[in-house]
């Protein structure tokens, strides 16, 4: 996992997620290749739940379709995060439709997701994104967007954050509803 990427889940947590409350936390893409997410989130104000095609470390959830997560109900979860499994889900927009409908009213997602980088299958490597499509996503599920840049950091001295070549998108965005997303095309 990029430092960068490790950076906007630590800054997300650390900006948004400021109360004292407990909160229950599940990561799309969680399989740990090369870092995970779970050490941000490991105190006692986090529930955290990784979900990912098939076993294996920081994983908790496999469902069996997963594009359909059967094993998990309506409004579960006050926080939904994904860093860099986007580009390597073939249908990302249905994925999205589910982490929406899984998430609380009021919960947050946290999508951080490549904008350049090379090729890096993990089984695949489908897309790249940019703000506007990450602004799209948060529309298609009818969350509210929070934030989204690409390739941006909150001042200009946090170097580590910016990449010619490995720059990556950000999007948090709020569930001000609850139960299913619902694209009505005649409102947008």
């Amino acid at each position: 996992m990029h430092e960068s990427s490790l950076l906007r889940m630590k800054w997300f947590k650390d900006n948004y997620l400021i109360d004292q409350r407990n909160y229950k936390v599940l990561d799309i893409g969680s399989y740990g290749v090369n870092g995970t997410y779970k050490d941000i989130f490991d105190n006692k104000n986090f529930s955290y739940f990784g979900l990912d095609i098939e076993k294996g470390p920081n994983v908790d959830i496999v469902p069996e379709n997963i594009y359909s997560w059967k094993e998990i109900k309506d409004d579960q979860f006050d926080v939904v995060i994904s860093g860099q499994a986007f580009e390597h889900i073939e249908f990302f927009w249905i994925t999205m439709q589910e982490i929406a409908r899984v998430l609380k009213k009021d919960g947050l997602v946290c999508i951080i997701a490549p904008h350049g980088f090379g090729e890096h299958r993990f089984p695949v490597d489908c897309w790249r994104f940019f703000s506007d499509g990450m602004i799209a996503l948060a529309r298609w599920t009818n969350l509210t967007v929070v934030h989204a840049h690409t390739n941006s950091a909150p001042t200009l001295n946090h170097h580590q954050w910016f990449s010619k070549d490995a720059a990556d998108s950000m999007l948090i965005a709020k569930k001000e509803y609850s139960g299913k997303p619902n694209f009505d095309p005649t409102s947008y």
